[in-house]
C-alpha cells in the first residue's frame, strides 16, 4: 500500500530497502510491478555488493541499485561490473526475466536498457570517506549517499555529530568534482527541502512514527 500511495502521490521514485528490510523476491517483485504500473521507478538497496542479488533485483526490473558499504574503487568497480552486461560488466544475460519483459523484447533492445541501470554507491565509513574521491572516479558509479548512522558509528561519534556533517560535505564535494550525483537521507519533509541533493530519501520509518505520535492526546498536534 506504501508503494502505491507513492504512486498515487507522484513522487519521483522508490527506494525499497533489501539491506535491513526483508529481501523476499517475490514480494520485491510485487513492489516493482506495482510501482512501474504507476509510473514510478524502483531502486533497491542490496546487500553489501551481493552480485547474485543484483543480477535478480534488475532482472525483476529495477531501474538502479544501491550498494552499502563501498570503501574503495576496487570495490565500486565490482559493484559496476555485477550491475551491467559484457563488455562493460558480469551481469548474466537473459531475456525472459521480467527485465526482458517475459521474452516480448529482442536481446538488442534489452541490452540498450540495460545500460541506464543507475548505480549508487553508499559511503558510511571512515574508510570509505578516505577514498571517496576515487570511489566517485569509477565509471558507472552514477552517485554516492553517505549513510550518516554507520558513518557516525564508524567515526566513533554520536549520531548527528558534527564530524558526520564534516564527512558528509566532504565526499559531497569530491562526488561534484568527479560530475557523480548526490543521495541524501532525511526523517521529514522539513529537512528535505533544505538538503542539497539531487536524489533525497525520505526515511518512511521516521516520519510515520512521527505522524503516528502527533495523533496521541496531549500531543502538540493531536
Amino acid at each position: 500500500m506504501l508503494v502505491e500511495l507513492s504512486g498515487i502521490a507522484e513522487l519521483d521514485y522508490v527506494l525499497v530497502d533489501c539491506e535491513h528490510g526483508p529481501d523476499d523476491l517475490v514480494v520485491l517483485q510485487q513492489h516493482i510491478a506495482l510501482a512501474q504500473a504507476h509510473g514510478v521507478p524502483v531502486l533497491v538497496r542490496v546487500g553489501r555488493a551481493d552480485a547474485n542479488q543484483v543480477l535478480r533485483v534488475l532482472d525483476l526490473g529495477a531501474e538502479g541499485i544501491v550498494v552499502p558499504h563501498v570503501e574503495s574503487a576496487s570495490e565500486a568497480r565490482e559493484v559496476v561490473r555485477s550491475a551491467h552486461y559484457p563488455p562493460r560488466g558480469e551481469r548474466g544475460f537473459a531475456t525472459y526475466s521480467r527485465a526482458g519483459r517475459f521474452g516480448a523484447v529482442t536481446a538488442a533492445e534489452h541490452l540498450r536498457a540495460a545500460q541506464d541501470v543507475l548505480v549508487i554507491a553508499m559511503v558510511e565509513t571512515a574508510l570509505g570517506v578516505e577514498n571517496a574521491a576515487e570511489i566517485v572516479a569509477v565509471d558507472g558509479v552514477d552517485a554516492v549517499w553517505v549513510g550518516p548512522a554507520d558513518l557516525a558509528v564508524s567515526l566513533g561519534v554520536p549520531p548527528g555529530d558534527a564530524a558526520v556533517g564534516r564527512a558528509k560535505e566532504q565526499v559531497h564535494r569530491r562526488a561534484r568534482e568527479a560530475g557523480a550525483a548526490v543521495m541524501s537521507i532525511v526523517s521529514s519533509a522539513r529537512a528535505g527541502a533544505g538538503e542539497d541533493a539531487d536524489f533525497v530519501v525520505y526515511n518512511l520509518a521516521h516520519i510515520l512514527l512521527d505522524a503516528f505520535r502527533s495523533l496521541r492526546p496531549g500531543s502538540e498536534s493531536g
